[in-house]
């Protein structure tokens, strides 16, 4: 049976639900030692002394290390960088000198016999500082915003364009800070093996990039350092960069010379990053026919006082939306917390927010239905570079969403739609990302029994790449799915990049793809050497691998099982590793769209928000596995009700600290408030995008989410609230 397009099972599900999946902070090592954290208390200063007596007068602490007492680290920013570091600033180097950059920064580590005693020597640990005036309110700081390289290039006049145009709306959108909370805690075990080599496994998206940085930042042979994270327990883009507790265990572990382990608490995972507060403000110029005249979005996002962080918040109209006179620009604004990092669709989920909110207004403003306005401002081609895409289905994406949704069903007038004592609105936006690959290499061992192993240093951060790379690799060689044995998330097998922005499965399906070519044309190479070979006139091209056997493309009674070419050729395995590299055609723009239409109900006297329906129709290529691309979109989905209703992250900017840093008090959706989620995937052929037509899927699910909320609820009760989460205090303003 074919797997690629199927509802396939997770084949790492028996072991996560049965426990056999060991995560980083669970691996067992002989004389492990156990890590906790002393974190500074101030945002901003230097730290004038550290008293660590008392803690190492505690029986088992085994040693206590800070800034003056630690293995040698490198003194570069170079040996700081990795693969997804800001391109400007001084990556953060934990425990390297007497500076306090933010509050909840680490400042020592207490290593003990057991966690329990070095989390209460940590406590005993005795710090003194010399503070420095300090800044973390973005609104605060908004004048001091300063322009980085601008996204996209204007068009047209933007200023007279919008002075003359029949209708100008202009207005902030506001999203505040929001931080990851996977259910995993980070967490690094260190094993040092006693002959100088160190395994260490990690919470992390890129086991190789975090082997990279561990030899430069300890100055190691690549070869005495290997990383592995077979399974994540989430991410969501916090796992991209390597976070300060690695660099914390490798170097207890380095000076000790025994393992160490190092869970971070909820509270210290607040000091990691996160989706950066954002100002968007939103210029939009229209015709009376719903056409755009002019449109401009500026955005002031967040940024540490060491590094610049950012994502593209203004590029999405260009993406979406015809329109001759436009003007984008992007300011960072410097505070004194860490560095921000990527969150699910980092500057989609939040510019895409705005931009849609700021067309809802157009399309009340000129009593034109929201979808209407969308389908007349629709544009065939990306405007920036004035290319078309390799696929774009939105217009079907609208169509079907709106069709399930009952969409010609909505009363457009605030207030007019109701369920008994609840307010009833309806609303809608689009959802757009980009189609990414990136090179990645696979290495397909077949052998002669019948079985294959397939292996990626990728990882596995919850999304099922396993799986797609088991039904990849079945249908390309022809074998059944328990045939086929995957290996990833260890820095020893075939180069990936981290894994992030939606362009996995692209990435390594496409090498998964190439290097089953090459088994193809290995068999196929032995198979003419049979004597009487009912292949031997065959070309690569001309003949497939399917039931275990190389088959003709013309005539498939003519083909050879795998075991007898192999025994033929006095061989019991083949191996082959590929890379892919993107053909990244400059002709074509690469995104991923969805239509996303939502239902609130309101309490007209209490003002509580339910999400009662949504439905989210994803165009994103050749679809791999429904089933977990479904529970993709439904988690994405789930996300974007948090970004609307719930999320937020509080800072005392007197203190400088986070206020709500445990899951008790930053609010994340539960059951509760997820009710009806519908997600359909369009039919999208692109035979451009990659041989096998996939667009990844990570992403696109949050993307347009909270806008369409914020448009329900606007139509619900008529009062427009722009600054997120919307909650029912701002409802009763």
């Amino acid at each position: 049976m074919p797997y690629i397009g199927t509802s396939t099972s997770r084949l790492d599900g028996h072991a996560k639900v049965t426990g056999l999946a060991k995560y980083a902070g669970e691996f067992k090592a002989n004389n492990l030692a156990y890590a906790s954290v002393v974190e500074s208390t101030v945002p901003k200063g230097r730290i004038a002394q550290i008293d660590v007596s008392e803690a190492l007068r505690v029986q088992g602490v085994v040693d206590v290390f800070t800034h003056k007492h630690r293995p040698h680290m490198a003194d570069t920013d170079a040996a700081y960088k990795e693969d997804v570091s800001p391109e400007v600033g001084s990556p953060f180097r934990p425990l390297y000198d007497d500076n306090v950059m933010f509050s909840g920064q680490p400042i020592a580590l207490v290593v003990a016999e057991e966690w329990e005693i070095a989390r209460y020597a940590a406590s005993l640990v005795r710090v003194s500082y010399r503070g420095q005036p300090h800044a973390t309110d973005l609104e605060a700081q908004r004048a001091q915003a300063f322009i980085i390289e601008k996204p996209n290039k204007p068009r047209g006049n933007f200023a007279n364009a919008f002075a003359a145009a029949g209708l100008r709306h202009e207005a902030d959108y506001f999203i505040p800070v929001e931080h990851h909370n996977p259910m995993e805690l980070f967490a690094s075990t260190a094993v040092w093996e006693g002959d100088g080599k160190l395994t260490v496994y990690d919470k992390t998206q890129g086991v190789q990039n975090v082997q990279r940085y561990i030899c430069n930042v300890f100055g190691l042979p690549s070869d005495d350092v290997r990383v592995m994270s077979p399974f994540v327990g989430g991410a969501f883009g916090s796992g991209l960069r390597p976070q300060y507790q690695v660099v914390l265990a490798v170097m207890a572990a380095l000076a000790l010379k025994r393992p160490v382990r190092l869970v971070l608490t909820r509270q210290q995972m607040y000091s990691l990053g996160y989706r950066p507060a954002t100002i968007e403000h939103l210029a939009v110029g229209a015709n009376p026919d719903g056409t755009l005249a002019a449109l401009k979005h500026e955005a002031i996002a967040m940024t540490s006082q060491y590094e610049e962080f950012s994502r593209h918040d203004t590029s999405w109209a260009d993406q979406l939306y015809k329109c001759g006179n436009t003007q984008f620009t992007h300011k960072l604004a410097r505070v004194d917390l860490c560095t921000p990092s990527d969150m699910r669709a980092p500057g989609a989920a939040t510019g895409v927010y705005a931009l849609e909110c700021a067309l809802d207004e157009v399309a009340v403003a000129l009593k034109i239905d929201p979808m209407e306005l969308r389908l007349r401002c629709y544009s065939d081609r990306e405007q920036n570079d004035d290319v078309p895409y390799t696929s774009k289905e939105l217009r079907e994406c609208y169509r079907q969403a709106a069709a399930a949704f009952g969409w010609d069903k909505r009363n457009p007038q605030p207030r007019s739609m109701r369920d008994g004592k609840e307010l009833v609105g309806w609303g809608m936006a689009t959802g757009v990302w980009e189609a990414l690959q990136v090179p990645t290499a696979a290495r397909i061992i077949l052998t002669s029994n019948g079985h294959a192993e397939v292996s990626c240093a990728t990882s596995d951060i919850g999304t099922g790449t396993y799986t797609i790379m088991g039904q990849v690799a079945a249908d390309m060689l022809g074998l059944p799915i328990e045939n086929i044995s995957v290996k990833l998330g260890d820095s020893t097998l075939p180069q990936s990049p981290v894994e992030g922005g939606s362009w996995m499965a692209a990435s390594v399906s496409t090498a998964i793809g190439a290097a089953c070519d090459a088994i193809r044309g290995e068999l196929l190479r032995l198979a003419k050497t049979m004597p009487d070979s009912p292949l031997r006139h065959e070309g690569q091209n001309e003949v497939a691998l399917a039931d275990s056997r190389l088959v003709s493309g013309q005539d498939r009674a003519r083909a050879i099982p795998f075991a007898d070419i192999m025994r033929h050729g006095k061989i019991d395995r083949i191996e082959r590793e590929t890379t892919a590299t993107p053909d990244h055609d400059p002709k074509y723009a690469r995104n991923t769209h969805s239509a996303v239409f939502a239902e609130v109900k309101i309490d007209e006297q209490l003002g509580v928000i339910r999400v009662s329906r949504v439905v989210n129709a994803v165009a994103a290529g050749r679809i791999l596995n429904t089933k977990t691309a479904r529970s993709q979109i439904i988690g994405g989905v789930v996300w974007g009700i948090g970004m609307a209703l719930h999320e937020e992250t509080l800072v005392d900017h007197k203190f400088g600290r986070v206020m709500n840093a445990n899951i008790a008090e930053y609010h994340v959706p539960v059951n509760a408030d997820v009710q009806d989620i519908q997600v359909i995937f369009v039919d999208e052929r692109d035979e451009i995008i990659n041989p096998l037509g996939i667009k990844g899927v990570g992403e696109i699910g949050i993307v347009g989410v909270a806008a369409a909320i914020a448009n329900a609820i606007y139509h619900a009760t008529g009062k427009r609230v722009r600054d997120l989460p919307i909650t029912l205090d701002k409802l009763q303003r």
